[in-house]
């Protein structure tokens, strides 16, 4: 009897499908996010996941560097697992033909009904390939776009957003916004306390975005935003208060002009809609984590009413406040 690949039957079980001439940063992007998910966002907190490589054959592996990596485990893997991720190749494995080779086809059969499966980069050419990106919006690196589309009419791609999210199929783009797309899974398993709790502990940006639409748009911002930074900071601890583009500029001793020119530049959008975004970000942690009436909601993120907020929660994330915390509510941690 063959022995199980996963240890921990209460841990949610993440398989890692490791892929020819493999990028490194996408393995330990999964590894470390996932491995840093603990119970009540913190550092003594029993893990939530538990993460397995896998690949079509266990040993040594290339990598696109001047190493190989140690791969654990075979396909095995995949028939236990709750989630699957798909990881890219590197150039000379990208596919140039719509049909999925046999070994790799085998090896998918072997996932479960229901199994959450997500692809990071050019990883989407292989759900893509199984049939499971018909008839969603997909995601894939910006280098390979047209080659996608010209290969999967049947799958509607977008290639302007760092992640999709079809419920039990996401795919990312780039291999960086694998680390959006991993934040956005734990958080929908687990909330936003557990998601921040990871982007802090790892030292990266924490998740703004996702939620009830379909799929997130994102401006992907610059590497460092130092200009404005003393501003978004002093705003994230006022968003119950009113704030004006004046007093941020200020914050900078900047013009009105100037701090919004420098602020599009390095955040990717205007001063008020990051302020928006931030307040409803700010609702929906509330909503998650209290019983606060959407009015005393409003009121604690700086959106006025509750009118006002329904609007732009609408706006944002496809849904209402009070329909989100019963979504948020029912649906309750992945087990």
């Amino acid at each position: 009897m063959a022995m199980a690949v996963f240890s921990h039957p209460r841990r949610h079980r993440v398989a890692v499908f490791a892929r020819p001439d493999l990028l490194p940063i996408e393995l330990g992007i999964v590894h470390q996010l996932f491995g840093q998910a603990r119970a009540g966002a913190s550092a003594e907190g029993e893990p939530l996941y538990e993460v397995a490589t896998c690949a079509l054959h266990a040993g040594a592996a290339r990598t696109d560097g001047d190493f190989t990596v140690s791969i654990p485990h075979g396909p095995e893997a995949l028939a236990e697992a709750d989630t699957v991720i798909v990881l890219s190749s590197y150039d000379d494995y990208v596919q140039d033909t719509p049909e999925l080779a046999a070994p790799l086809a085998d090896a998918l059969a072997r996932i479960r009904p229901g199994t959450r499966i997500a692809s990071i980069c050019t990883g989407a050419f292989v759900l893509a390939s199984a049939g499971l990106l018909d008839g969603h919006t997909a995601t894939t690196h910006w280098r390979y776009t047209n080659l996608f589309s010209r290969l999967f009419p049947q799958v509607e791609l977008d290639p302007d957003v760092l992640y999709t999210d079809a419920g039990n199929i996401l795919t990312s783009a780039g291999c960086a916004s694998g680390i959006d797309l991993c934040l956005h899974m734990i958080r929908r398993d687990h909330g936003t306390a557990v998601a921040n709790d990871v982007a802090r502990r790892t030292v990266v940006p924490p998740h703004r975005e996702g939620g009830q639409v379909q799929y997130i748009r994102r401006p992907v911002p610059a590497v460092s935003a130092p200009a404005t930074s003393a501003a978004r900071e002093w705003a994230l601890r006022h968003l119950h208060e009113p704030i004006t583009l004046g007093q941020l500029a200020a914050r900078e001793a900047m013009s009105v002009r100037n701090f919004n020119r420098r602020f599009r530049d390095e955040v990717g959008m205007t001063p008020m809609n990051w302020l928006i975004q931030q307040r409803v970000e700010r609702a929906r942690e509330l909503l998650e984590e209290s019983d606060l009436p959407v009015d005393q909601v409003a009121a604690q993120t700086g959106l006025g009413t509750a009118a006002n907020l329904r609007q732009h929660f609408h706006s944002a994330l496809g849904t209402s406040p009070s329909a989100y915390r019963a979504t948020f509510r029912g649906s309750g941690a992945v087990q």
